[in-house]
């Protein structure tokens, strides 16, 4: 098995760190994120860093406490009319966005429309939808076709294409291009002058932010107190360098450390290494339902015996049973809906004889296709080193195309064939959130190109999906999903690899870390 490989030694991590500001500063917090943020736009980018991003700067109607239940957030609450086809959600006091204009309904009501055109999610429930308007400054009225259960757990929820809420002025912008001003109406608001692309992201604590007044601080939910008059994001690629600049207090906190580096870390007195994501991530090999000769559904199938989930997970995280899963379907481990219905191909041995012969069987003649590799995010690039060892030894014509994640981020939207810049497969992973039900699950869609990056058509999982949204018996949602799970087996429109965790590292001075889905830095401070 071909897997990473870094330096892990006591030299290794004495490399220079980058020049930040000096260690301790009790006004600013150091943070190293996973990856440089190609896309600042909450609505306009399918990537988790971005998703980080908005959480500082924008605020959300809902948020999600530690039991994944949404909790009003800008919202002050909300009334369910009409047999649960009216939803009037009212505003709390004291919103403000950072040009210091009043948050007012009708800029949630351009945002989340604006948003419901990017977000698969979103999309499907608002074709559901007669009309949301502001009914007045404060309240949000949703006239809905139909009753939708499941509307503040949309409206709460943490993937990407997070639905912040911006002015109307930007929100009324072309939804096909990225907004050209960031103005949320979050804790912090974003220095633009500071921007330093594929370096550096600078936050200031904004002064006119009104946390809410009751409830604890759980996930994305309760008061969102910014301790620090500024977070700055300093992106740093090579992991022995950033391994160094935590050590010597040059960072405050890693988002992901290598796995071959926690064992030093957890070493030093003056670091905790700690899950703070404990929803963890679902890894996936990704296709390209549009082009050849992942359009085939048969090749599709005839993968699906060619990787093993302990290997993947192997490279990935390493060796602590702890840090990843294997025997993964198409829902989190942690999900209550996860089930072993046509699981026993991924749980075979791998046989690539087997593979190959099916490969053969299924119509692949040598087709030539790329494997997009992003070459920073050191998860993706793990699982596509062994991935492509696996592409090698079945014989197919692969390209193994290497580039930043910026750059493969940009080209994993494109539809286009793959003489015009398209794409063929990509590992990649999904938050544990999204996969714990079909709701929310972007990488199980089948709408065809209105799907998340791949595109892929499956009408029976939308059936299927729709009625596990109408049931209201558990047992009855539990059947729905393991017929799902066997459709999805059918169509592939990707193959699960495991469940992972990343362990974040920080300096022992900073607490008030908030585990959940995301990591989160209001409420964070330094110790005196």
């Amino acid at each position: 098995m071909k897997r990473r490989s870094f330096l892990a030694s006591s030299a290794a991590l004495t490399l220079a760190a980058p020049a930040v500001r000096a260690a301790g500063n009790p006004k600013v917090l150091k943070f190293a994120p996973q990856a440089d943020i190609a896309l600042l736009d909450p609505h306009f980018a399918p990537a988790l860093v971005t998703r980080n991003h908005a959480y500082l700067v924008y605020d959300f109607l809902y948020g999600l406490d530690d039991q994944v239940q949404p909790k009003p957030q800008m919202a002050a609450g909300h009334v369910v009319e009409n047999d649960g086809k009216t939803w009037k959600i009212t505003l709390r006091d004291g919103l403000k966005f950072h040009d210091g204009e009043a948050v007012l309904a009708r800029d949630a009501v351009a945002s989340l429309k604006r948003w419901a055109k990017r977000d698969v999610y979103a999309l499907s429930v608002f074709q559901q939808v007669d009309d949301v308007i502001a009914a007045s400054d404060k309240v949000i009225e949703f006239r809905l076709k139909r009753p939708f259960r499941l509307l503040a757990d949309l409206l709460g929820k943490q993937n990407p294409f997070a639905p912040a809420i911006m002015p109307e002025r930007l929100a009324n912008a072309d939804p096909t291009s990225a907004v050209k001003e960031i103005v949320g109406s979050g804790p912090y608001k974003f220095v633009m002058g500071e921007r330093v692309p594929g370096s550096r992201a600078v936050y200031e604590k904004f002064a006119g932010y009104v946390p809410r007044g009751e409830g604890k601080p759980e996930g994305t939910t309760g008061p969102k107190i910014a301790q620090f008059e500024r977070v700055e994001w300093h992106t740093i690629p090579d992991p022995a360098t950033a391994a160094a600049a935590l050590q010597s207090g040059e960072i405050d906190w890693w988002e992901q450390p290598h796995a071959d580096l926690l064992p030093l870390l957890r070493k030093n007195k003056d670091i905790v290494v700690d899950i703070v994501d404990t929803l963890g991530y679902v890894s996936v090999l990704r296709f390209n339902h549009l082009n050849p000769p992942f359009d085939n559904p048969a090749i599709r199938r005839a993968l699906l015996g060619a990787f093993s989930q302990k290997d993947m997970m192997q490279a990935v995280a390493g060796d602590a049973p702890e840090m990843s899963r294997a025997g993964v379907g198409f829902f989190a481990p942690q999900s209550p809906l996860a089930n072993d219905a046509g699981m026993a191909r991924l749980n075979a041995p791998v046989d690539l004889a087997r593979v190959k012969k099916e490969l053969e069987a299924a119509g692949y003649n040598g087709q030539r296709f790329n494997l997009l590799v992003p070459t920073d995010l050191p998860a993706i690039n793990a699982m596509s080193e062994v991935g492509g060892e696996v592409f090698r030894k079945l014989g197919m014509n692969m390209d193994y195309v290497t580039a930043d994640w910026a750059t493969v981020a940009a080209r994993l939207n494109s539809q286009e064939p793959i003489d015009k810049g398209g794409w063929n497969l990509n590992f990649n992973y999904g938050p544990g959130f999204s996969q714990m039900s079909p709701a929310a699950h972007g990488f199980m869609r089948g709408l065809g190109k209105n799907s998340l990056f791949g595109w892929p058509t499956a009408p029976k999982v939308e059936a299927l999906r729709t009625a596990w949204i109408e049931a209201t018996d558990v047992a009855e949602q539990k059947r729905i999903c393991r017929e799902i799970q066997l459709q999805c087996f059918e169509d592939v429109p990707y193959i699960p690899l495991g469940a992972f965790f990343f362990a974040g590292a920080y300096r022992r001075d900073i607490s008030g870390v908030i585990k959940g889905g995301i990591p989160v830095f209001y409420n964070v401070k330094r110790n005196a």
